[in-house]
């Protein structure tokens, strides 16, 4: 589990697609000194992966063509920045907000606008995604925990950046037609699940809520 803040923007310092993974090399001494171990997770510009091995300045993590294929990642290249986040401990304050590192969808900047030191930018959704976005809820974007401003369309919203974000992660390099990793807010899918068991004659029951992967 994670927050959406991010501790480190690290550097892709190497791809190596293999048969059946893809091997991703990534700079982040901070995230290094920070007690990273072998097998922790950790969110990638929104995408929780495992390091698998330790270097002294980073760690390398494997990646499914799945994974590769619903996220950013497949375009990822040697040299390209990322936002990091090691994963919580029950030690840490949750500053952000629930964040699986589970991406739900791509999202496209639209159009982005300076006002003073900070700046809005707004995105367009896929349609199976718009129903979990609400004015001033959470949304994760590259990793990001940030504040929904404004529902400008049906399929498109905007976020305001201050400039402490802007300085610290990777969204002051997104231009219109870039596109970020998404992940909707956790409370609400499963809001939306319990809704769907609890349809008429879908009355909730330890069985139905275990179907439904509520219950192990």
């Amino acid at each position: 589990m994670f927050t959406g803040l991010i501790r480190e923007v690290g550097k892709i310092t190497g791809v190596y697609p293999e048969s059946e993974v893809i091997r991703l090399q990534i700079q982040a001494p901070q995230t290094r000194q920070a007690g990273l171990k072998i097998g922790d997770s950790v969110a990638v510009s929104g995408v929780c992966l495992t390091a698998v091995t330790l270097a002294e300045d980073g760690f390398m993590a494997e990646v499914t063509p799945e994974t590769a294929r619903r996220s950013t990642l497949g375009d990822w290249q040697a040299g390209g920045q990322v936002n990091l986040e090691k994963a919580l401990t029950l030690a840490d304050g949750l500053d952000g907000h629930l964040v699986s590192g589970h991406v739900d969808g791509l999202a496209t900047v639209i159009a982005r606008h300076t006002l003073g030191a900070s700046q809005t930018m707004e995105f367009r959704l896929p349609e199976p995604l718009c129903r979990y976005v609400a004015a001033k809820g959470a949304v994760a974007l590259d990793g990001v925990s940030l504040t929904v401003a404004e529902l400008t369309a049906a399929d498109r919203f905007t976020v305001a950046l201050i400039p402490h974000t802007l300085q610290t992660t990777t969204l002051s390099q997104l231009a219109p037609g870039h596109r970020v990793n998404v992940e909707v807010d956790l409370v609400a899918r499963y809001l939306e699940r319990l809704l769907e068991v609890r349809k008429p004659g879908g009355e909730v029951t330890l069985e139905k809520l275990s179907e439904y992967g509520y219950m192990d």
